[in-house]
């Protein structure tokens, strides 16, 4: 009984196989947004690991200078007074002013004695040959290593074009991350010409309980743990969870196609699980083979869809580093793995967007009659009613996402008010839309304008799911665009203040400084050096975390163009004296200070907050003081970088000045528009992930309502067979058909504006000021709106035109052929 019932069962998708390949598709889509997102996110924790890793291999503590770096013959005392540390130095390869398009060669030189690295670099190295031009067939020893010319360990996709003529025999191992080389630190010291220095010293595990304090033998080291992982991680949660969130909604806007397709194949066999069950075929195996039908569907989609995710996910990784880069300064590599996480996420969630979307489908079928189906209007009345259950769910999220935010902060808060927000506004929109078309109805005069309003308001249960669909779209697209929008118009006159003067220079060396400098005052321009130190705040709330401090002169430039939020009256001359500081806004909302507060830069430098700057695009603490007060705490603080005022017509002649008298490089100079248009250059790059993943999710919408009105293609004849026995043409109906779609998606458009702009504010004032630590205003755009709203009308007159085709060519037999069935 059970193979031809099975049999019977999969017949139906060998009739209906458009409804099978929807079935699929959706699922697919689903879950190829979804594997994407993870298959991202997975990237990108791996590349935050691999940063740890090169700090510290061991994942252990190490010391590091307050200043500058570790002289060597501190090492050699703290070795003597018993201390377990393994040196480090790094360093970037010098190509000697060759130009290059390929990223410098980062350089760390470890002890490979002690080393914890060195046993993973040996592993690693034995399982791969040496390069041609440096092969040799024998085990590496610790002589090839020690010896010159030494050796060092390079990834295999490792560029080496530009500096193997100054690099020493290399082996390629995957153990070693990209554009990084690793050796003995003696080679690298010789690489790095820096024979007396080191970067860091590693803790090794075992210490004695008996060593003397740190602060007695080195009081210049401080101990440090590998937290740029951590930190990085940490930092880019707001990403990762928006990402997460684009592919929760890409992938419920994908259910909705499942659901809708679910549900229309239930219906269609009713008449045949009624003739199964009066064979004697009991209703537990019936419902036990649909649930197998359907899961071998979802592995089959499932399937595609990890396949499809894989292909989404290498497209958007460039914009995604891009983004990871230009927001926040962790990187991300350029290339994919197939990680064993996302891949099981995936199947996971496509069984689990199975079950969900055939949920309803097996309630109804286990309550299903042996002999009598559901009338067709008592089948209506019960969609009305889930209207209302629907409605009155949605109104129930909208509160209780409304009060999330007074309850509860951070950043999951915040996303957990965005979701709320959009379901309860996704649910209530099928009331919402009935009630419209009921208006619609009740203000009709013509019969033919009484029947469009009254076969909308019919045809909405089978249309509902994909119109949310559209909904959670448009107002996605709403929201993030007047986010990405009010940042990039605010960013513009950022910069503008920002960089106000006409030429940037980076000299080579600090010692020409001097000269340079004399060289500009003896022609009336004014050089204000850009100085700055690294720290770690220590401050309470944000202790720890990395923080740059910039020493600025007194000039006008700053009081006259610096973009201030908060300010004390005399904030200038504070800094100008050394008795004020000024800090950015993401130090200000996380560390919750203001101008009168206290600013701990570090436990002996401490300074009162004159007031707080924006500092767009910069994910760390930073803080502005007096050139004079950086240089009396820093005195080593390195002196190259300048922006140079004068009039903007003398740039080239100066320039070119500049490069003749002190041999300097074009690469030395950046003006201002040049540097602009970097800047905006990298912004937009930054939001290109944002913005293809919303046209995929537009897009998926749009599908959904093909989807549905295919589906519903079956069920319309009987509907639309009496409307033309009594005068309409074919063409008419068709014709109508799009226009019934179109002003579906016109209201739908409608609704969506103001979810969109309330989700916009939410992005703005709640999620970036979370992730990011400033607030932007917000900017309102029309323009895009009327684009998104045609865009809206065109997906749903599109989604139309294949059934309204099949109408307009339909042959009056078939027409003729609904009389003679009794319906």
């Amino acid at each position: 009984m059970i193979p031809v019932a099975l049999s019977a069962l999969l017949s139906h998708w060998r009739q209906h196989p458009l409804q099978l390949a929807m079935l699929v598709t959706g699922l697919a889509l689903a879950t190829a947004l979804w594997s994407a997102v993870q298959a991202i996110n997975g990237e990108a924790r791996a590349s935050y690991a691999e940063a740890a890793a090169q700090i510290s291999p061991s994942g252990k503590s190490y010391l590091a200078a307050k200043e500058g770096e570790i002289e060597l013959s501190q090492y050699v005392t703290l070795r003597r007074a018993g201390w377990l540390v393994s040196p480090v130095l790094t360093g970037v390869l010098d190509r000697e002013d060759v130009e290059t398009d390929v990223p410098p060669l980062e350089l760390i030189g470890i002890d490979i004695l002690s080393n914890p690295m060195m046993a993973q670099l040996s592993t690693g190295a034995d399982s791969q040959k040496s390069t041609a031009s440096n092969r040799d067939d024998h085990p590496l020893s610790p002589a090839d290593l020690l010896l010159p010319p030494g050796r060092v360990f390079v990834h295999p996709e490792t560029d080496l074009a530009a500096d193997k003529e100054m690099l020493p025999p290399t082996t390629r191992t995957t153990v070693v991350p990209r554009g990084v080389a690793i050796g003995d630190i003696s080679t690298i010291a010789r690489l790095l010409k820096k024979p007396d220095f080191i970067s860091r010293l590693l803790v090794l595990p075992n210490q004695r309980n008996d060593l003397q304090p740190l602060k007695e033998l080195a009081p210049n080291l401080r101990l440090l743990t590998p937290s740029t992982g951590a930190d990085t991680a940490q930092l880019t949660r707001s990403f990762h969870l928006n990402l997460t969130a684009f592919g929760l909604l890409s992938f419920a806007v994908g259910l909705f196609i499942v659901q809708g397709t679910i549900a229309l194949g239930i219906e269609q066999r009713r008449g045949m699980f009624r003739t199964l069950r009066s064979l004697g075929l009991p209703l537990k195996t019936l419902a036990w083979l649909i649930f197998g039908e359907l899961l071998a569907i979802t592995c089959l989609a499932a399937i595609l869809g990890l396949v499809l995710g894989y292909l989404v996910a290498a497209a958007l990784l460039p914009g995604v580093g891009a983004t990871l880069s230009g927001l926040y300064g962790a990187s991300l590599e350029g290339s994919l793995q197939l990680r064993p996480d996302w891949v099981l996420s995936g199947f996971a969630m496509a069984l689990a967007g199975m079950m969900l979307a055939g949920a309803q489908s097996w309630f109804s079928l286990s309550r299903l009659p042996i002999l009598a189906a559901p009338a067709t209007a008592a089948r209506g009345q019960r969609a009305l009613r889930g209207h209302k259950i629907s409605a009155i769910s949605g109104a129930a999220l909208l509160l209780g996402a409304a009060g999330v935010p007074m309850l509860f902060d951070g950043l999951l808060a915040g996303f957990v008010f965005l979701g709320g927000l959009m379901l309860g506004a996704a649910l209530l929109l099928p009331l919402t839309l009935s009630r419209l078309a009921t208006l619609g109805t009740q203000m009709a005069r013509k019969p033919v304008t009484l029947w469009l309003w009254g076969d909308m308001r019919a045809q909405l249960p089978g249309l509902s799911l994909a119109l949310m669909a559209l909904l959670l779209a448009l107002a996605t697209n709403i929201g993030v665009g007047t986010m990405v929008s009010s940042f990039r118009l605010t960013f513009l006159g950022w910069l503008d203040q920002r960089l106000a003067s006409e030429l940037y220079m980076t000299l080579p060396r600090d010692e020409m400084a001097d000269d340079v400098t004399l060289w500009l005052d003896q022609r009336d321009i004014r050089a204000l050096p850009i100085r700055r130190s690294e720290e770690r705040y220590s401050g309470p709330n944000v202790a720890g975390a990395p923080m740059e401090v910039y020493g600025v002169i007194d000039d006008a430039t700053y009081r006259e163009n610096w973009p201030l939020l908060q300010a004390e009256p005399t904030v200038w001359q504070q800094v100008a004296k050394g008795t004020g500081a000024l800090i950015n806004e993401q130090l200000a909302r996380r560390a919750n200070l203001g101008p009168g507060d206290t600013l701990v830069v570090a436990p002996d430098w401490q300074m009162r907050i004159a007031g707080v700057y924006s500092d767009y695009g910069n994910p760390n603490p930073q803080s502005i003081v007096g050139l004079d007060t950086l240089l009396f705490h820093r005195p080593l603080t390195e002196n190259r970088r300048f922006g140079l005022r004068m009039p903007p017509e003398d740039v080239p002649k100066i320039q070119n000045a500049l490069q003749e008298r002190f041999n300097l490089p074009d690469s030395a100079f950046i003006n201002q528009s040049n540097l602009k248009a970097r800047s905006l250059a990298i912004f937009d790059r930054t939001f290109v992930v944002t913005g293809a993943l919303n046209l995929l999710t537009f897009g998926v919408a749009g599908f959904a309502m093909l989807t549905s009105l295919l589906t519903l293609w079956s069920q319309r004849l009987p509907q639309l067979a009496p409307i033309w026995a009594m005068g309409l043409t074919r063409r008419q109906l068709a014709r109508y058909e799009i226009l019934r779609s179109v002003i579906l998606a016109a209201l739908t458009a409608l609704l969506a504006l103001p979810l969109g702009l309330l989700l916009g504010w939410a992005l703005l004032a709640v999620v970036n000021v979370e992730a990011f630590g400033w607030r932007l205003p917000m900017s309102l755009f029309p323009l895009d709106w009327i684009r998104l709203f045609l865009m809206a009308l065109a997906a749903a007159a599109l989604a139309a035109a294949l059934p309204a085709r099949r109408l307009a060519t339909l042959k009056p037999a078939d027409l003729l052929r609904v009389f003679a069935n009794e319906r």
